[in-house]
């Protein structure tokens, strides 16, 4: 994690000062935890893929482990039996956030959902955002932009077939995000907005999410503002702020955009409904909204509803262009399906190729988009698989070593849809082996919309194109490194070569 020798001699320095007196001895039946140093704690066996570190320390230490994360302890869960009673049998006692400091910066002092701790705005926020934007109603009336949108991509690679040049798909499936997102969300069309670097989307999704999730010194070492100090010696202080104020630009664009009374619209959308109520609500109003609460949750939208498809559309397409018999037997139900003279896929054809819906789970099943979820807190004392977990604690769920975990799947690393043939195991939080959008309070309310967007793109890709590998690849040479830490992208983008079929 690239500590540096100062920061260690400042933390280790002050850390003696103030702590140096014996601690009681607890009472409490605590988690294992894996040895560890003074002072950092088990800081120094987090990697730079954090959800494959623990994976590794939960295998030698157990799936309920206790870290200590330079003075913060914090609980990782790495099985299946473990996260249903995190996030079902205590789901109410375990479904705060931290105080962290890349996520109060980023949802401008908790006025979002995704990071604001559990309480009445909480959840007056989540009710909004569900009944505006996420419920089944709305999903279904934004079905045909993202109709529109997929054509476009359809014709876009149509062009680029004609040459038979690669196209980096990990580029296009982010700006096909993007553009669903700007028109559901934004009412306005991706291509036309001139206030954001549209080749960049992806890398400012990106910046975003590394800063909401980056390693602070603040948050492990909050003793007498050294973790701050030490963070504005490193620099992670510039980052975060550069992060902000370029989310901030985008997003006071958008606001100015929609505060214009000139504007054309094809439809009201969460913008619109926000500033009319900010500028509507009266004192006993339950949700109260300023800007800053505009902003925070237009963020959430923005990452969720462009990550969640793309990156699961990336990470599919990487596995069955790995696996090219997955890839044949998926393309001939869907082009059996509908014939050989279709000329565009509509919402209705959703759930009609049963394989492709065990691709997607197979998919979810590998590659999680968050991989350890968001941090919880305990609001109260808990007992998880026996072991005590106090109040004010910060739990990691693991839900890609669950995904992975050699008990619960055969042959676990290998990417196999057939496995959940005749299963009744789904994703949508109420089976603990497959938690790609989470459980309980805290699952993920934009599940539905992102599932459409997913489904509808990869029907597309894999109906109207082939695809193959530039010249000089094989399948084994594609491979599926990763990066990042709240969310996991393909490191290096995926390149296929687009064959038009029809």
């Amino acid at each position: 994690m690239g500590i540096s020798l100062l920061c260690v001699f400042l933390i280790t320095l002050v850390s003696l000062i103030f702590f140096g007196k014996k601690t009681k001895r607890c009472k409490w039946n605590l988690p294992p935890s894996p040895p560890k140093f003074p002072v950092i704690g088990n800081l120094h066996q987090l990697g730079e893929l954090p959800h494959r570190s623990l994976q590794r320390l939960a295998a030698r230490t157990g799936h309920v482990m206790l870290l200590h994360l330079g003075f913060v302890p914090v609980t990782v869960i790495s099985s299946k039996e473990a996260a249903e009673e995190v996030l079902r049998t205590h789901d109410l006692d375990c479904c705060s956030r931290p105080n962290l400091l890349g996520s109060r910066l980023i949802s401008r002092g908790f006025k979002d959902i995704n990071f604001t701790p559990y309480g009445k705005e909480w959840k007056e926020r989540r009710k909004f955002l569900v009944r505006e934007l996420f419920c089944s109603k709305k999903v279904e009336s934004f079905g045909y932009i993202k109709e529109e949108e997929c054509n476009f991509l359809v014709k876009k690679l149509s062009e680029s077939a004609v040459d038979q040049s690669p196209v980096d798909l990990s580029k296009t499936l982010f700006e096909l995000a993007a553009r669903i997102l700007f028109r559901v969300s934004f009412g306005q069309s991706f291509h036309e907005i001139e206030f954001i670097n549209k080749d960049k989307i992806d890398e400012l999704v990106f910046e975003i999410e590394t800063a909401q999730a980056s390693f602070t010194y603040s948050d492990f070492f909050p003793i007498a503002g050294l973790g701050w100090l030490v963070d504005w010696i490193s620099g992670q202080h510039k980052r975060l702020n550069d992060a902000f104020l370029k989310l901030d630009a985008l997003l006071q664009h958008v606001i100015d955009d929609h505060s214009d009374p000139g504007r054309s619209k094809d439809h009201k959308d969460i913008v619109d409904v926000m500033l009319d109520m900010m500028h509507k609500q009266g004192k006993d109003d339950s949700l109260r909204l300023t800007i800053d609460h505009i902003k925070a949750l237009l963020t959430n939208i923005i990452i969720a509803g462009i990550d969640t498809g793309a990156l699961t559309m990336i990470w599919t397409m990487t596995e069955l262009a790995r696996n090219p018999e997955v890839m044949k037997k998926v393309q001939c139900e869907i082009r059996d399906h509908f014939g050989n003279n279709k000329e565009r896929i509509t919402k209705e054809d959703l759930d009609k190729v049963p394989f492709l819906n065990l691709v997607i789970k197979e998919s979810f099943r590998l590659y999680p988009v968050a991989p350890l979820l968001l941090p919880r807190e305990t609001m109260a004392h808990v007992k998880v698989q026996g072991y005590d977990i106090p109040p004010k604690r910060r739990i990691l769920v693991n839900v890609w070593a669950i995904g992975r975990d050699p008990k619960l799947w055969k042959n676990p690393e290998e990417f196999n849809p057939e496995r959940f043939i005749d299963s009744p195991v789904d994703f949508r939080g109420q089976h603990f082996e497959l938690l790609p959008f989470g459980s309980g309070r805290r699952i993920c309310p934009g599940m539905e919309m992102g599932m459409a967007t997913l489904e509808l793109g990869l029907l597309n890709l894999l109906y109207f194109f082939d695809w193959k590998l530039p010249d000089g690849m094989t399948h084994k040479d594609i491979d599926t490194e990763e990066a990042g830490t709240l969310t996991v992208v393909k490191k290096i983008p995926l390149k296929l070569v687009p064959v038009r079929v029809q």
